[in-house]
């Protein structure tokens, strides 16, 4: 792993904390604020969208500047909003934090992934962003399980006080380590929008912001779902999410290889598909503790391995407009993030345990194993038309 490389993961781990943490501190801020676990969970929706505001519109703002100054922006900017995160005197104020913290969020991962791909070796991409997306699972590993274990036993402002340092961490090594990358010289910012009028980009925009609401679905509840149903007590949270940052980080590896041997798209019908049947298993053994403990593991592993066949799908369908792309499918990410999160609370708000939230989210992955289907059986037509004129 080159060490420009290094500052994109100590990113991706800050982004990771802060995206992540919320899912295992949901009871403790709803009781500190005194709201409800669902009115908790939107502040993961609100943080989802600020994601999708900020990430083309910073994207289109910074984008004629050099990658490693518009990185160190955004590095700032999130930095400084999680910084009020922590110090949020009521909901209504935490709420505005985490829209505001998510703004930078996909630009972030936007850049880094077209700066990761240029950097690594031919034929390597996938595995080069994937080393990206592994601040992520690192995050749920180690940063994730931490936040949730200070925010049971301490305080939940402290998590974010360590996302902070994270972030303070992040911008050092950018400055001194990533290399200055040119500019995009004569930038047309017209024809980068073009790239919302190809079919291709909505079809890819739906499959992710549906499909990967799945993940979300399961995982935004699942503190509640472990000791609801499957009967942990609150503190075994904390090591069961380092399970699942386990899957997430033996999965997102193994989906950058499938991607640079097969095709990321090829890559999203297997995971999505594969989602689908893990997350219905997760229904039906729930109330089984080893079982739940497998299955927490598996779950993570198969959602988290769509993270770099999704951005290589979208950078490689958007020539000339790689960085605007990869940050919009970061944006639909987050959108499917503030869906799953949503419909998920659905079934909660009617009445129903906290398996129900895993159907919910069974049927998003169905829809984005669907498109992406769609996007290969388009992919094949075209390549057939193209032979057929040229055979002409």
């Amino acid at each position: 792993m080159k060490r420009s490389l290094y500052s994109l993961t100590l990113g991706g781990l800050g982004i990771g904390i802060t995206e992540f943490v919320m899912m295992g501190l949901l009871p403790d801020i709803a009781t500190d604020l005194s709201i409800t676990i669902p009115q908790a969970g939107h502040l993961i929706s609100a943080y989802a969208i600020g994601v999708v505001i900020g990430a083309p519109l910073l994207i289109v703002i910074a984008g004629s500047y050099p990658p490693k100054k518009i990185l160190i922006a955004l590095m700032l900017m999130f930095t400084a909003f999680n910084a009020l995160s922590a110090f949020a005197p009521d909901y209504p104020t935490l709420f505005l934090a985490r829209l505001l913290a998510g703004l930078p969020h996909g630009a972030f991962f936007g850049v880094g992934s077209v700066v990761a791909s240029k950097l690594a070796e031919k034929g390597k991409e996938a595995q080069a962003v994937s080393l990206m997306f592994a601040g992520l699972t690192v995050a749920n590993i180690a940063g994730v399980p931490l936040g949730t274990y200070i925010g049971h036993h301490f305080l939940w402002r402290y998590t974010f006080v360590i996302v902070v340092i994270v972030g303070i961490a992040t911008l050092l090594s950018l400055k001194y380590w990533l290399p200055a990358l040119p500019a995009i010289k004569n930038r047309n910012l017209k024809q980068e929008l073009n790239f919302f009028k190809l079919p291709e980009a909505w079809v890819i925009i739906l499959m992710i912001s549906i499909g990967t609401g799945g993940l979300f679905s399961w995982y935004s509840y699942i503190a509640p779902l472990l000791t609801d149903v499957s009967g942990f007590s609150a503190d075994s949270i904390t090591y069961i999410l380092i399970l699942a940052g386990l899957g997430m980080f033996v999965g997102n590896l193994i989906g950058g290889r499938l991607a640079d041997r097969f095709s990321p798209a090829k890559a999203c019908v297997v995971l999505l598909l594969s989602m689908a049947v893990t997350l219905t298993i997760v229904h039906y053994i729930s109330e089984n503790q080893v079982l739940s403990l497998i299955m927490t593991f598996v779950t993570g592993a198969v959602a988290f391995g769509l993270a770099s066949p999704i951005q290589m799908l979208m950078i490689n369908t958007a020539k000339g407009s790689e960085m605007l792309a990869a940050s919009v499918s970061q944006a639909s990410f987050n959108i499917g993030n503030a869906l799953g999160a949503f419909l998920g609370g659905i079934p909660l708000a009617a009445g129903y345990d906290y398996t129900s939230p895993v159907f919910v989210g069974t049927l998003m992955a169905l829809t984005g194993a669907a498109f992406a289907w769609l996007l290969i059986a388009r992919n094949k037509r075209s390549a057939l038309a193209l032979q057929t004129i040229k055979a002409s």
